[in-house]
């Protein structure tokens, strides 16, 4: 049996700077020919490549930046929504696309997300959703 009907049907998405149509069509060409491709989409203002099928990430992100010449990367970009802090240091990206932020595994990072108790706490009795906080303010 061949190598690539071992592989696990998968997608894959890229980052890959896409200038004119020209690129776009170059990009089709050099994935669609590739053995276990079933689909390959692009996304030109995202700059976002998906392929899906039976293929091995590393070799297809190698043969797209070997056929274009550019920088291609794993999408690494995650929607704004699921991220808890996204503007905090090294997860917002001006250059990422309309409501997509950096995808974060820094530990650094990541104490952002959890907060102690007492912040809780503190933060929920001056609530404006708290019916008990303060009348102070």
């Amino acid at each position: 049996m061949c190598g690539w009907m071992m592989m696990i049907f998968q997608t894959v998405e890229m980052k890959v700077k896409i200038d004119c149509e020209g690129c776009e069509r170059k990009v089709r060409r050099s994935l669609e020919g590739m053995k276990g491709v079933t689909s390959v989409e692009v996304e030109a203002k995202k700059s976002k490549v998906t392929v899906v099928g039976y293929v091995n990430p590393t070799k297809v992100v190698a043969r797209l930046a070997y056929r274009m010449g550019k920088k291609v990367e794993l999408w690494p970009y995650v929607p704004y929504e699921v991220v808890a802090h996204p503007y905090a240091h090294g997860i917002y990206d001006r250059k990422a696309p309309t409501g997509y932020v950096r995808q974060a595994q820094d530990p650094a990072v990541s104490h952002l997300a959890r907060a102690s108790s007492t912040e809780v706490r503190y933060a929920t009795a001056f609530s404006d959703e708290n019916p008990t906080a303060c009348a102070i303010m």
